[in-house]
């Protein structure tokens, strides 16, 4: 059992723990709000860029002038998974509920005889995945002296990406990040993009309007699908930032009452042991009193 100094400074441990969790939760919360503006700003824009390309992939379908980032390398050997995590944790499971999206990715690719490639966005998605991919990974992007994600470091990720598919490096290309829905909700998501995919718009679905594209739609599409790699990339980058603090407000938030809790059962503990030594003393006293 231990003594009532040791419940002491165990009390003071817990306390100033608390007080660290209870400030990273009020940061996390104001970070949050920036985060999540920022991320819902964006969403329009992507999902309308992405309707307008989607409008245009179809009317290109399968001709011979598609651009090969629609129409893909011709082959499915080699993927390439693009992991995006945070450069910090104490978030909860944000990291590892993508990374294990990630893994099982690779893992069922992996079984069907593909080739995995694995470009890590995030120190924490880079240690996870590198015991067990440490082989398969080429390329990972350090974000850590990035205080707030543009859509530059978007288009520089973008750039080796592209620079790898334009190289033959692989054949399609998949990002994994985490969506975000609400403080406690961040859904793990993978999108393919490369070879392009579009999701339909269900705004835009019933619309009948017909363009005119000037000089070609082909000529478009090849113009726009890089940026539209980037417009995913840079979105995905903003859910994430948006999932982390969601994530880490809720993880602190767990700490703090968890602490709180044990505050409480070990002071219940200390006045318990403080009360039996002075119990014990005023024994020893009475019965040294009446020896008398």
């Amino acid at each position: 059992m231990p003594n009532l100094s040791d419940l002491k400074n165990r009390i003071a441990s817990v306390k100033n723990t608390r007080k660290i969790t209870k400030a990273m939760q009020m940061v996390a919360a104001a970070k949050l709000r920036r985060a999540q503006e920022a991320a819902e700003m964006g969403r329009p824009y992507a999902q309308r860029f992405n309707a307008v390309l989607g409008g245009l992939a179809a009317s290109v379908g399968n001709s011979a002038g598609a651009p090969k980032l629609l129409a893909g390398s011709g082959a499915d050997k080699v993927h390439l998974l693009v992991v995006m995590t945070s450069e910090r944790g104490l978030c909860g499971g944000f990291n590892s509920n993508i990374s294990k999206l990630a893994r099982t990715r690779a893992a069922a690719l992996i079984a069907a005889g593909k080739t995995v490639k694995i470009l890590t966005v995030g120190k924490k998605g880079r240690d996870a995945l590198r015991r067990e991919f440490g082989d398969q990974m080429v390329h990972h992007v350090d974000l850590s002296e990035v205080k707030n994600v543009g859509y530059d470091n978007a288009a520089s990720i973008a750039k080796d990406i592209l620079g790898r598919f334009e190289g033959g490096e692989f054949d399609v290309a998949t990002i994994f990040y985490a969506r975000f829905e609400s403080v406690i909700s961040q859904v793990p998501t993978e999108h393919q993009i490369i070879p392009a995919s579009f999701e339909a718009d269900e705004e835009t679905a019933g619309e009948s309007t017909v363009y005119d594209y000037e000089p070609s739609e082909e000529g478009i599409l090849a113009d726009l699908l890089p940026r539209g790699v980037a417009t995913q990339i840079f979105s995905a980058l903003l859910e994430n930032g948006a999932s982390e603090q969601g994530a880490r407000m809720s993880a602190m938030d767990n700490a703090t009452r968890n602490a709180g809790e044990m505050i409480d059962k070990l002071t219940i503990e200390y006045n318990r042991s403080r009360q039996a030594v002075i119990t014990n003393e005023l024994i020893e006293i009475i019965s040294g009193a009446e020896a008398l």
